[in-house]
C-alpha cells in the first residue's frame, strides 16, 4: 500500500515505515505530523484518486530530525561586464517516519482566521462575504481590511 502526499509544494511516493525528507515542518522532533492532502493511495482495491486531494484520507507520522542539508552554491557570471556574484545557503528539512496511511480525518481547524496584510484580496473577499460583511470588489486591498476590521 502506498500513497501520493502533497506538502511543502512537492508531491511524495510513501508507504508505511518510510523515511522521507521533506521541506521544513513546524513540528519538534517526536511530534506526530498528519498529512491530509492525499492526492492518490493504492492498495488491494486498486488506485484511488483525488481530483486534486482524497476527501477522508490522511498519512500520518513521526518528525525524527530537523537540519539542514548540503551547502548550494549560486554563483552568477556576466562575460565581458566584470560581474560576478557568489552566494549559497543550507537549506532546511524535516526527516518524517510515515507511521500510516488510512481513513480518518484532518485535525480540527485553528481558530478563526484574523485578517491580515499579507493575504490575497481573493482571500479577503472571500472572508468578507463568509462574514456578512459588503465590501466593493473593485475596492483596493487596505480599504476591504478597513471595511472588514471596522465591521467587526
Amino acid at each position: 500500500m502506498y500513497a501520493i502526499i502533497e506538502t511543502g509544494g512537492k508531491q511524495y511516493k510513501v508507504e508505511a515505515g518510510d523515511i522521507v525528507s521533506v521541506e521544513k515542518l513546524g513540528a519538534e522532533v517526536g511530534e506526530t505530523v498528519t498529512f491530509d492532502k492525499v492526492m492518490a493511495v493504492s492498495d488491494d482495491n486498486g488506485l484511488k484518486a483525488g481530483t486534486p486531494y482524497l476527501e477522508g484520507t490522511v498519512v500520518t507520522g513521526e518528525v525524527t530530525e530537523n537540519g539542514k542539508g548540503k551547502k548550494v552554491v549560486v554563483f552568477k557570471y556576466k562575460a565581458k561586464k566584470d560581474s560576478k556574484s557568489k552566494q549559497g545557503h543550507r537549506q532546511p528539512y524535516t526527516m518524517v517516519e510515515i507511521k500510516a496511511i488510512g481513513e480518518g480525518s484532518a485535525p480540527a481547524p485553528a481558530a478563526e482566521e484574523e485578517v491580515s496584510v499579507s493575504m490575497k484580496k481573493e482571500d479577503l473577499l472571500q472572508y468578507a462575504k463568509d462574514h456578512g460583511i459588503e465590501v466593493d470588489p473593485k475596492a483596493k486591498k487596505a480599504d476591504i481590511i478597513d471595511a472588514i476590521n471596522n465591521a467587526k
